[in-house]
């Protein structure tokens, strides 16, 4: 079995890589909830992207502060990690809080609080703003800064030939991730289908970003619709994993056919985007005199970016970043219907008949149509109020039941209003979006500025 001790020995044979997986199963008792926020920064006069040298300013200014300590790229700041947390930057300079895995919402949401408050004080006195917004909503792509980063040196260029949008997801967009706990490899593999099943309700729901370069997208989430347009060996659906019955093995085989974007050893990066070369062929056949091991897996993992995947946990992708008061929505619907016998019995029926292509058409029309996405004699929004009346039922249940430390049922209780008014996020920033650049910024800083006041 592998440990910290030997993932950096060779691979000796397949099952090595189910077992890895495998080893992420605990009991119901121990499961946690992981919330990842990422978010834009621009600054606070222009609205324009903020670039690295004032991204490295923040870092800079709270490296050594509160328990942060700098994490570098060669001589470049480019994170903090803290005791339980990480900052991290996305290649276009938006920021992430990777929170800690806690036993419920309420401690990710007071993590998340602390570390909010941290970079909007000191971002303010250095004139940067932060918003929780799925796509950059001025500053043109090619005008964006490269993160100073290795990583991002091979996966750019890599981007132009897998699709026409690989460089705006990179650069320009901004989400919302959950990573989750399971029992066993049947547990993960149905939360991995019921995640998938759940995507186009998601894109409906958190759908906010309609804006891309000053202009109405014809999206409610132009992310979805760039993250479709980015790489299809590794975005989008992993459609072998919406059928019944799949496992670990089904899982291994489509991370072993994606190609590799690099290698890694002493800190050098080898760039193998030039042969597409898969993790299945490293594994058979080795690279140069280099063996694949579990650290080459889990690097290799990290570079996948379907909507739901394995790291070993399960991590739900699909959200666009929000406003600050609702990021743990994302994390109480989640939760709330993946954590739960009935909920996962309740998504499957409604959403699991379908066939194959009715699905891939309700995924596309998600992130254009949100709620008002036809489904059946009705629509995705009323999908929506009976899977949050359910996610709540089932949040109640955790408690009672002492799965949870208080009752997390009312972080749904955006999402419950914007089911009820059938509006999305999206759709109150178009109805408002008029005027010149100082009158747009000022609705973005009231529609998802975090420490700004937010109108409901």
């Amino acid at each position: 079995m592998f440990s910290t001790d030997n993932r950096n020995l060779p691979i000796e044979n397949r099952a090595q890589l189910t077992e890895y997986l495998t080893r992420g199963g605990k009991p119901e008792q121990d499961w946690g909830v992981g919330l990842e926020v990422e978010k834009l920064i621009l600054d606070r006069q222009t609205g324009e992207a903020a670039p690295y040298e004032r991204i490295h300013d923040l870092l800079s200014a709270l490296e050594g502060t509160l328990g942060w300590v700098g994490i570098y790229d060669n001589e470049h700041l480019v994170g903090l990690q803290g005791g339980n947390s990480s900052v991290t930057l996305e290649p276009g300079g938006q920021i992430e809080l990777s929170g800690r895995l806690c036993r419920d919402i309420h401690c990710s949401k007071r993590d998340f609080d602390r570390y909010a408050g941290q970079i909007v004080a000191v971002g303010r006195e250095q004139g940067l703003c932060f918003l929780g917004l799925g796509a950059q909503p001025f500053t043109p792509l090619e005008q964006i800064e490269w993160l100073p980063k290795q990583r991002y040196d091979v996966m750019g260029p890599y981007m132009l030939r897998t699709g026409d949008m690989g460089q705006r997801m990179m650069k320009q967009t901004a989400g919302t991730q959950v990573n989750l706990d399971f029992s066993d490899e049947a547990d993960c593999v149905r939360k991995v289908r019921v995640g998938q099943l759940l995507t186009p309700v998601f894109y409906a729901l958190f759908a906010n970003s309609p804006i891309l370069e000053d202009r109405p997208s014809g999206c409610l989430s132009v992310r979805g619709e760039i993250w479709s347009r980015t790489d299809a060996d590794r975005c989008g659906l992993i459609e072998q994993l919406l059928k019944t019955g799949t496992g670990f093995s089904d899982y291994v085989d489509y991370a072993l056919d994606v190609p590799l974007y690099f290698i890694q050893r002493e800190g050098r990066l080898y760039n193998l985007t030039g042969t597409r070369f898969t993790f299945r062929q490293f594994l058979e056949s080795g690279y140069l005199n280099f063996r694949a091991t579990l650290a080459d897996c889990e690097l290799h993992l990290s570079t996948l970016f379907p909507e739901v995947r394995l790291r070993p946990q399960v991590e739900v992708r699909t959200a666009d970043s929000l406003p600050q008061r609702m990021a743990a929505s994302v994390a109480g619907l989640v939760k709330g219907l993946l954590y739960s016998e009935e909920s996962l019995r309740t998504v499957e029926r409604l959403l699991g008949d379908l066939s194959l292509e009715e699905f891939r058409a309700l995924y596309r029309s998600s992130w254009k149509l949100g709620l008002k996405t036809p489904f059946q004699d009705g629509s995705l929004g009323e999908v929506a109020g009976d899977l949050l009346q359910e996610a709540r039922r089932s949040l109640q249940r955790q408690f009672r039941e002492q799965l949870s430390d208080a009752d997390e049922s009312h972080f749904l209780d955006d999402l419950d209003a914007i089911v009820r008014q059938d509006q999305t996020l999206a759709e109150k920033l178009l109805s408002r979006w008029q005027g010149g650049r100082e009158e747009k910024l000022t609705l973005l800083l009231e529609h998802c500025g975090y420490g700004e006041n937010h109108s409901r």
